[in-house]
């Protein structure tokens, strides 16, 4: 019996890999793996849990211009944090915005220096 057990990885196209790295690496605190294998163009794997963001230096064909306002509104990844108020101080002390999510939930939309807009949520899981 067919059965989808998890989300392996998350694919986001990047302009330049060392750029998203600060993001993903520095400000939000991800591994690198280092098992990346040469694929024949830049980027790199981050370590999520179990599962990876993969950073594609290729180009890209949407546009990153005229996305609306609220992440909440546009194509997101969303990820369960354990403090959102620590999250909350490293993107103001990088000047990043971000909107509080409008559902009620404790959570927050930011985009990454590519546009791509990413979602916290405080679930209170480990």
């Amino acid at each position: 019996m067919f059965k989808i057990n998890t989300i392996h990885h998350v694919s986001v196209i990047v302009a330049d890999t060392d750029i998203a790295l600060d993001f993903y690496h520095r400000l939000l605190g991800l591994e690198v793996d280092k098992e990346r294998p040469d694929l024949g163009y830049p980027g790199a794997w981050v370590n999520v849990g179990e599962q990876q963001i993969h950073l594609l230096e290729v180009p890209n064909p949407d546009p990153t211009t005229e996305r609306p306002a609220h992440g909440g509104r546009d194509r997101h990844t969303a990820y369960d944090v354990m403090d959102l108020d620590e999250l909350v101080q490293r993107l103001e002390a990088d000047d990043i915005p971000y909107t509080l999510s409008r559902s009620g939930r404790k959570a927050l939309f930011c985009r990454d220096p590519d546009g791509n807009t990413l979602e916290f949520i405080e679930t209170g899981s480990k």
